[in-house]
Order: structure tokens, then sequence, then C-alpha cells
């Protein structure tokens, strides 16, 4: 099963950015008080045991425990902040992004298994 880097500095946040231009790069933003969040962390967790690809690396921000690697994201992705939110990251910018009840394991795997 691929694994999620918990990203708690804007020092990781930068160096897993600058690392999407061999890599791309899954950002999933969640808070841990928002059942719409816990639900799509299931959806994420699903799609990591069952279908991951390997061309793509994981990472999560605690919204609530790491606001400023949250905002920071937001700011440097030009991605307006949104939670839960995934957003996939290449070349150092992102290419698709989506929240809310549209993260599913099915809504990864069409996507992720197109780059």
């Amino acid at each position: 099963m691929a694994t999620m880097t918990k990203m708690t500095t804007n020092e990781q946040l930068r160096t897993a950015l600058e690392s999407t231009h061999q890599k791309a790069l899954l950002l999933f933003k969640h808070s841990t008080r928002c059942p719409i969040s816990v639900r799509a962390y299931e959806e994420v967790t699903a799609y990591l045991q069952n279908h991951p690809n390997e061309q793509i690396d994981y990472a999560m921000i605690d919204v609530v425990a790491d606001r400023p690697v949250s905002n920071e994201a937001a700011d440097v992705l030009s991605v307006k902040h949104e939670s839960p939110q995934v957003i996939v990251i290449r070349q150092g910018a992102p290419v698709w992004h989506t929240s809310h009840s549209h993260i599913t394991a099915e809504a990864l795997r069409g996507k992720l298994d197109s780059l």
C-alpha cells in the first residue's frame, strides 16, 4: 500500500513541490474536525490500499494542526483553500483539484490513471 507523508512544515511542502518535476504529487488537505473530510480521508485511503499509482507521491496536510502549511499550499499553488481537498501537482503546478464529496476512490482512480 502506498502511504501519505504528513506535511507539517513549509519546508516539507516546498521540497515536495520541487520533487513534482520528477514525480506527480497528490496533496490531500484534511480537517480532523469535519465529517465530510473524514469520509474523504476514507476514500483516499481506499484508493491507496486498492489501486495506488506508483508514479505519484502522496501527502496530507492536517488543516487544523498545520494551518500555516495549508495556507502556504493555497498561496503557492493559487488554488483556493477548501477542506477536504485533493490537489494533483506536476511540474510544480496544479493539474487537477477537487473537494468535498467529489473526493472518491473512483474519481481518484479515473484521474490518476490518466497521468
